[in-house]
């Protein structure tokens, strides 16, 4: 099973650099999109359809705003729109596909760095989102939940460690909290079941030279409940062709998508 998870950073902008012929050719089962910058209807071109696959939005209330998406090669017994919480579901954060006992989730977390009132929107999103973690793991069901969580995790995530730890997206709530999803609730980072090389990141400012000198942070990432921890054959950070600002991350899984 191939999962493929993208900010987009405006989906038609995406479409425009080529994103969705570069799609076509990777046999995904689904893809997850973040941050689509659309409403659905204003996507009327085929490519933002693909054939093949079953397509599913979730838009934020504000034009041009966020918004996530799945596309599901095979047809979800169900689709969730939003996290069960209004103040981040009119933001279209949070997309759900369930596949017998597999669900597949489209999330992006907000992110901080404008203003000090949207890192507390970000806090009170992780503190909603821990209590779905928490369900989904006593749940039993298996989750791989893909997507830009807006957080780097340890130092080697982010180039520039020692001149971030006071910015958003670094800061010390922010890594606690991934440390506990981690190490206390036994959640699985998927990119590091496998062996890495150094500085591999999924997103660049493009302030500066940060793409060409590889300035980047690690945000995005595939999270597994703990029943699939081992099921991880092969990760991938592409970046041969830039769609966005974020790389698409490819993970192949041990996994039989539910018939």
């Amino acid at each position: 099973m191939r999962i493929i998870s993208l900010n987009t950073n405006g989906i038609r902008s995406a479409e425009r650099k080529g994103f969705f012929t570069w799609l076509e050719k990777q046999d995904a089962d689904v893809i997850c999109i973040q941050e689509t910058k659309a409403q659905a209807e204003q996507l009327i071109a085929e490519a933002f359809w693909p054939k093949n696959y079953h397509c599913s939005y979730h838009d934020a209330e504000k034009k041009g705003y966020s918004g996530v998406a799945l596309y599901c090669r095979k047809k979800p017994d169900e689709i969730i729109m939003g996290m069960g919480n209004n103040e981040f579901d009119s933001e279209g954060r949070y997309i759900e596909a369930k596949f017998a006992n597999l669900s597949v989730i489209s999330l992006y977390m907000p992110s901080g760095s404008a203003k000090e009132e949207r890192q507390q929107v970000k806090y009170r999103c992780m503190d909603h989102m821990m209590e779905k973690l928490i369900q989904m793991k006593e749940s039993g069901r298996d989750y791989i939940i893909c997507g830009d969580w807006n957080i780097a995790h340890k130092n080697e995530d982010i180039r520039n460690w020692k001149g971030n730890q006071k910015n958003s997206g670094f800061l010390p709530a922010e890594r606690a909290w991934l440390d506990k999803l981690f190490h206390e609730m036994d959640f699985v980072d998927a990119f590091r079941e496998i062996a890495q090389e150094e500085h591999q990141y999924t997103w660049w400012s493009n302030r500066g030279q940060a793409w060409a000198n590889n300035v980047g942070w690690r945000i995005d990432y595939q999270i597994l409940s703990p029943n699939l921890r081992g099921k991880v054959l092969a990760t991938e950070i592409y970046k041969n062709k830039r769609f966005s600002d974020h790389a698409p991350l490819i993970i192949d899984y041990n996994y039989t998508m539910p018939s």
